[in-house]
């Protein structure tokens, strides 16, 4: 059945191109700014390029999921020369987490995965005087599973030793993710793909990305990484993540996420795609559209960031414009 969907969404895409492109559209909303006054209960989708930086306030409490990419170059790579949006990163941390002194407290810090489009920032952050950090949440690097592409041409060791080290620098305790709930403010945490199913081949790090649950009083929201179906964990997690009301879509939209079986078993009511809408990949919004139907689209890239702001009925109220000074 997949395979008949995908093929049929394909010759959707080739012969009404047109078609497509106004379902896509037609998903998408325009956000109104982010009000003076909103909710306690908030999830920060940062405005990055196509790379994810997400902030948890729960009841006075913060947290940050992925950092978003960094300018570090350490191999010369010039495919490697890319925007950097670490200060960005940490100057929004100071402006919405800060205490009247200046200083952040984050409980928690996780990196989904050693791809520098998601974790690259955390150095600048964790090294920063004015913040500090109860513990860190980062899986094992083992590079004798990685691809020789991703050896060979990618930064996955350097960024992933950089956390590391920048951890040990500041005496945070790196913690060994597993799937134990857990209490953020008002949010219940749970940790999926903590423990890798044996495989024989040697794989992209996209596949061994954490993927973070968030529930509040019935409302659910799934914080997919880069997480993919390569050798199963969509399919494997699917049932145990279950119905959620906000996804923020696995890969940024690219190919390799979101499979069927995934967002059938989600159904999500919105997504949120850390992207560019013209970037993401049209046959997996069209395959999400055919599926959900109702689903609202949310780009971090146009609606320069969105907030999810939690109300305390599950109502989920979204917002653009998070932050008036990243243009």
């Amino acid at each position: 059945m997949n395979k008949i969907l995908i093929s049929l969404l394909s010759v959707i895409c080739l012969l009404f191109p047109n078609l497509t492109a106004l379902s896509i559209k037609a998903a998408r909303s325009v956000l109104p700014p982010v009000p003076q006054a909103h909710g306690n209960d908030c999830i920060h989708f940062l405005k990055t390029g196509s790379s994810d930086a997400i902030l948890i306030e729960s009841n006075g409490h913060f947290a940050m999921v992925d950092a978003g990419e960094d300018t570090d170059n350490p191999r010369g790579f010039e495919a490697l020369e890319l925007t950097g949006y670490e200060q960005e990163v940490l100057a929004y941390l100071k402006a919405h987490a800060a205490d009247e002194n200046g200083n952040v407290h984050l409980d928690f810090v996780l990196g989904t995965h050693a791809h520098s489009d998601h974790i690259g920032g955390f150095d600048t952050i964790i090294l920063d005087p004015a913040v500090t950090i109860d513990r860190a949440y980062l899986k094992e690097y083992d590079s004798s599973r990685i691809n020789e592409h991703e050896i060979e041409e990618w930064d996955n060791q350097e960024v992933y030793d950089q956390m590391v080290g920048a951890l040990e620098a500041r005496g945070i305790p790196r913690l060994q993710p597993d799937d134990t709930p857990f209490a953020l403010g008002d949010f219940t945490v749970t940790l999926f793909n903590t423990v890798d199913p044996e495989n024989p081949d040697r794989v992209g790090e996209n596949d061994n990305s954490l993927g973070v649950l968030l529930e509040k009083n019935g409302t659910r929201i799934f914080l997919a990484g880069d997480m993919d179906d390569l050798t199963g964990d969509e399919t494997r997690l699917a049932p145990a993540i279950g119905k959620v009301d906000l996804l923020k879509v696995g890969h940024h939209g690219y190919p390799g996420s979101s499979t069927e079986t995934f967002i059938r078993t989600l159904l999500p009511d919105a997504c949120v795609l850390t992207n560019d809408g013209s970037r993401a990949n049209r046959q997996n919004l069209a395959s999400i559209i055919k599926i959900c139907r109702h689903t609202r689209f949310y780009f971090t890239g146009n609606e320069n960031g969105v907030l999810a702001d939690v109300g305390d009925q599950g109502e989920i109220k979204y917002y653009g414009q998070i932050d008036p000074n990243h243009k």
